[in-house]
């Protein structure tokens, strides 16, 4: 190989702010070798992505027995809470998404400073959900307050740290493998999430109450309750109440670890030299990102398969509890879910790189239809149940990879087709986020709503059949219906791998273009 000929082939690949002027394939070497990331790297970058998961996690799983079956709130109160929380995303998502697109450079980076300055008080909102005030009247203000702030200050943190993928690497395949590296941390801060929250709190949980009314949870509130001896201390709702504030107090921890190692270990790659666009406005940004068909399709597709699995994660709890009547496992169930999941991320990993992304979501979600099935028709059974949630965790593995690795292609898809506009990355990225928590919100809502209407009883140790009928119907029919029209959308989506590749040439072709006249500028300056 020529010398001119090595040095053009890693000048093409780079997106950096200048293409590189080598002197021999050796220089070339090196200059690619900067350009990817160390296996240290994509690891650091990971583990910013386990706190949204590790308290989405607790919130998903646990917040609406929370606030139901310890908070003692009535459920259509906790609909409020729960609904509400999530459609105030409707503005956080976008306004930070606009507001960090719009973000000047620092020393530090565009994105790493929103992630660092959002985390403590971010910390401070969590613990304070998990906290019972001691007054009654104003118990739904207390945890729809903190529930906000908690959401905007998470925003804060997520949007910038999803937009950083683009800014971590030049290379696709480079963002593609931090991205799966991201994933499996991601699913296993469910694995944290759903193992502190649910073994601490399993640890503490308090007897069921007998009777249609809840006669005895007067009597749970008292340190003085004890078995039918009268001798050996039985655990109580206050004990159950300090559990959830030390798994709380635990999640907290983690956060803040998580986002100085994010900190310290990831270097924010300044964009290309090409000049950054004209900022727009706030109604500009939406009518840009949602005006191009890809990234509308990917987000509708996401929207439908997240509204499916939100409704799984946030009634599995009681389903167990209650319609299988594994009171005392089903935490333990929700952790064998996770486990799975994060043991087939790799395998997903190959199945997309082997076949394409598009056909990996096909296979991927529909792995998990056939298990929604089979938990609500085959009779309560402990092993059985164990046997079908392991395999259903393949499915939620393939959930959680593929619409964040598919995200990246239709930004370069929209960057290839507007190439004037640039530096708008975190606006998809934040609504992409925003659908993620609106879907969350939306099934939660839902949800309690519907076992408002069905006769729900708080901390029942039997609960009406129609509420098992509803449990069942929003585990598993209704989920199944949302899976289906979400990829009945997907096969309209655009991007397949020819279209993928082909963006990838192209936009590294014009980065060149771009790196080239900066470069000419910059040499006739100097003359």
């Amino acid at each position: 190989m020529a010398k001119g000929e090595g040095c053009e082939q890693y000048s093409n690949a780079s997106l950096l702010n200048k293409a590189p002027d080598c002197d021999g394939i050796t220089q070339c070497k090196k200059h690619e070798q900067r350009n990817r990331l160390s296996v240290c790297n994509k690891i650091c970058y990971a583990i910013g992505g386990a706190p949204y998961q590790i308290t989405g996690c607790a919130l998903g799983f646990f917040l609406q027995l929370y606030l139901l079956d310890v908070a003692q709130l009535d459920p259509f109160y906790a609909s409020i809470i729960l609904f509400g929380g999530r459609a105030w995303d409707a503005i956080t998502d976008p306004t930070v998404g606009f507001l960090v697109s719009r973000s000047p450079w620092t020393r530090f980076g565009r994105m790493l400073p929103w992630i660092v300055l959002s985390t403590p008080l971010a910390v401070l909102s969590y613990f304070l959900i998990w906290y019972v005030p001691p007054f009654e009247d104003r118990k739904v203000i207390w945890y729809l307050f903190f529930y906000c702030v908690f959401q905007t200050l998470q925003t804060c943190f997520h949007v910038p740290y999803s937009a950083l993928t683009m800014f971590i690497s030049s290379e696709q395949k480079e963002r593609d493998s931090a991205t799966a590296y991201r994933m499996t941390v991601e699913v296993l801060g469910t694995v944290l999430g759903t193992a502190i929250q649910g073994q601490i709190v399993g640890m503490a949980n308090a007897p069921c109450v007998p009777g249609p009314g809840g006669i005895l949870a007067n009597m749970s509130n008292s340190s003085a309750w004890t078995g039918l001896n009268g001798t050996e201390p039985v655990i109580t709702l206050q004990h159950t109440r300090t559990a959830y504030m030390i798994a709380s107090g635990v999640i907290c921890l983690i956060y803040i670890l998580c986002a100085i190692v994010l900190f310290f270990g990831v270097k924010e790659i300044k964009e290309s030299s090409r000049p950054k666009s004209k900022p727009l406005s706030f109604l500009q940004g939406i009518k840009l990102v949602m005006g191009h068909g890809p990234y509308a399709k990917l987000v509708m597709v996401f929207l439908f398969t997240s509204l499916a699995f939100m409704l799984l994660e946030g009634n599995f709890a009681l389903f167990c509890s209650y319609t299988l009547g594994f009171r005392n496992d089903f935490q333990n169930i929700l952790l064998v879910i996770m486990l799975s999941a994060t043991l087939t991320i790799p395998f997903w990993q190959w199945f997309l790189t082997k076949f394409g992304k598009k056909t990996a979501v096909y296979v991927g979600t529909l792995s998990v239809v056939p298990f929604m099935i089979l938990v609500v028709c085959l009779k309560s059974n402990l092993i059985v149940t164990y046997i079908v949630s392991f395999a259903a965790g393949v499915g939620v593995a393939a959930a959680f990879l593929l619409p964040w690795s598919m995200l990246p292609d239709v930004v370069d898809d929209f960057q290839v087709n507007n190439p004037q506009a640039t530096g708008h990355e975190a606006l998809f990225y934040s609504f992409y986020v925003f659908f993620t928590k609106f879907a969350s919100g939306v099934s939660l809502g839902i949800s309690t709503l519907s076992l408002d209407f069905a006769g729900y009883i708080s901390r029942g140790c039997s609960q009406p059949a129609e509420v098992d009928m509803t449990l069942k119907v929003l585990v598993s029919a209704a989920p199944i219906l949302l899976i289906m029209i979400g990829l009945a959308i997907l096969y309209t989506y655009p991007i397949d791998e020819d279209k993928r590749q082909g963006n990838r040439k192209l936009l590294q072709e014009q980065r060149y273009e771009a790196d080239s006249e900066t470069e000419s500028t910059e040499l006739s300056h100097m003359i």
